[in-house]
């Protein structure tokens, strides 16, 4: 089932879990490896909770936030949980695909992209794909030939920040775990998408991930935006943590 709805800047914000579980041996490494200069202590196995946002607006538009890993046979099959969930949890929040109008996906990695297409045709037909230049220009092949191609008519191509995706739903270019990573930003909830994967890099955002396309900016990135979020007092949707929300706490 969706965990708890938030109502932020009059929309309500459901996480949806479309699958929880470790990464499957084909990149799967030893804490320490996956996030260099984390805290001893961190010896089981990583469990990652893949969370998509649903959001509904009083004013009647509908977007999501990433879609997850996909069915068996996805982009994401040789290492994630699947098939995902994101039509069933869509359902039990009582939305059907067709009523979705935006889509933002943060990046392309096949856990965030692959749940956009079906057998081969875009799930939300009537959505536009929010995604950034930067990202298109460095797509996986597979990627492109099962989830880009399929959306290439609904595609709206934004480079750089940009405003009102939706109304009040912004987009904020954050480079570095992919060369076009976006986040989502609503009021004061901030949806991070792979900006801050574990909550070690909460609480020390230099920690290095394994898998980000250039570790160095990433970690820019990252301090950078969270700094700033913290001086909000936001509010974290997070990609992969166990709880979707994390609260920054109250502006000092």
């Amino acid at each position: 089932m969706p965990h708890r709805s938030r109502t932020i800047a009059g929309v309500e914000v459901t996480p949806l879990c479309d699958a929880v579980g470790p990464m499957g041996q084909a990149i799967s490494k030893p804490f320490d490896r996956l996030f260099p200069g984390s805290p001893e202590g961190f010896d089981e196995p990583w469990v990652l909770h893949f969370h998509c946002y649903l959001l509904r607006a009083d004013s009647g538009w509908t977007a999501l936030v990433d879609t997850g890993i996909g069915g068996e046979n996805s982009p994401a099959a040789s290492w994630a949980p699947v098939p995902g969930v994101l039509e069933s949890e869509l359902a039990a929040a009582g939305v059907t695909p067709a009523e979705v109008d935006t889509v933002i996906l943060t990046h392309l990695h096949s856990d965030h992209a692959s749940g956009a297409v079906v057998n081969g045709e875009p799930l939300f037909p009537n959505a536009w794909y929010v995604v950034q230049r930067a990202e298109l220009d460095e797509v996986a092949p597979a990627i492109q030939e099962e989830v880009v191609g399929p959306l290439a008519d609904r595609l709206r191509v934004v480079a750089g920040d940009h405003r009102d995706v939706a109304p009040g739903l912004h987009v904020q270019l954050t480079p570095g775990h992919t060369p076009g990573h976006q986040i989502a930003r609503l009021g004061e909830l901030a949806m991070t998408g792979d900006l801050v994967l574990h909550p070690v890099q909460l609480a020390d955002p230099q920690v290095r991930y394994a898998y980000d396309h250039d570790q160095e900016l990433a970690a820019r990135s990252r301090a950078e935006v969270l700094a700033g979020l913290r001086a909000e007092g936001a509010i974290l949707g997070t990609g992969h943590f166990p709880e979707p929300f994390v609260d920054l706490g109250s502006r000092s």
